[in-house]
C-alpha cells in the first residue's frame, strides 16, 4: 500500500469518526438515494449494511424491502480457490440477517449455498458503494482488502455505481491504481456529484 493511500485513508477515517451529526446526515443521504432517477429505474439494487462509522443504511434497507425492487446485500465469503470475495444475497426479510464478519449483518453461513438467494454480479442494475474516501471524479478509496474492486470488475457495463459517503470524506483527488473502478456519481448529505 502506498504511503499516499495510507495517509488518505487515515485522514478520511478521522474525519468520518469525528462527525457529530452522523445519524441525520445518513438519513439525508438515504432519502436522496431513493430520489435518484437511476434508483427509480433500476430493478435489482445492491445496498450495503453499514459498519463502524459508515453512512447508516439499515433503516433505509428496511424501507427498500417494502418496494417492488429486488434488494441485494453483499457478504464476505471466499471463492472456489479460497480467495476473499463478496457474495450477493437477495434479501427478502430483514430477519434473514445475523451479525457476521466485523459485526456486519449478513445471511447465516449455513444458507450461503441456497441457489434461489444467490445473485450474480452481472444481474445488478445499481450498486451503492461504501468507501473510506471519494473524490468528485469518482475515485474511491476502500479499506484495502479489495472486496469491492473484485466485485465491480464483474458487473455489467450498464450497471450504475454510486459512491456513498459523508461530505467530510471527500478528498481533492483519491490516488488510484489500474484496477480501481470509478463511480458514476458520488452522493453525500450535501450534493450529488456526477463523475462520468
Amino acid at each position: 500500500m502506498s504511503l499516499t493511500k495510507q495517509w488518505q485513508r487515515q485522514q478520511a477515517l478521522a474525519q468520518r469518526n469525528a462527525l457529530q451529526d452522523r445519524e441525520q446526515a445518513s438519513l439525508s443521504i438515504c432519502q436522496r438515494i431513493f430520489g435518484l432517477a437511476a434508483y427509480q429505474q433500476a430493478s435489482t439494487i445492491m445496498w450495503y449494511l453499514d459498519c463502524r462509522s459508515e453512512v447508516q443504511t439499515r433503516q433505509a434497507v428496511m424501507q427498500a424491502l417494502d418496494s417492488d425492487k429486488r434488494i441485494i446485500i453483499p457478504f464476505c465469503t471466499v471463492d472456489r480457490e479460497g480467495n476473499p470475495e463478496l457474495g450477493l444475497w437477495w434479501l427478502q426479510e430483514y430477519s434473514e440477517l445475523q451479525a457476521g464478519t466485523w459485526g456486519i449483518l449478513e445471511p447465516p453461513p449455513a444458507r450461503w449455498q441456497e441457489a434461489d438467494k444467490l445473485v450474480r454480479a452481472d444481474e445488478l442494475d445499481l450498486i451503492l458503494v461504501p468507501g473510506v474516501a471519494f473524490d468528485k471524479l469518482g475515485g474511491r478509496l476502500g479499506y484495502g482488502a479489495g472486496y469491492y474492486d473484485r466485485l465491480l470488475a464483474l458487473v455489467k457495463p450498464a450497471a450504475y455505481l454510486v459512491g456513498i459517503c459523508f461530505e467530510a470524506q471527500l478528498c481533492t483527488l483519491v490516488q488510484r491504481e489500474v484496477h480501481d473502478i470509478a463511480m458514476h456519481s458520488v452522493l453525500t448529505e450535501a450534493a450529488l456529484y456526477h463523475c462520468q
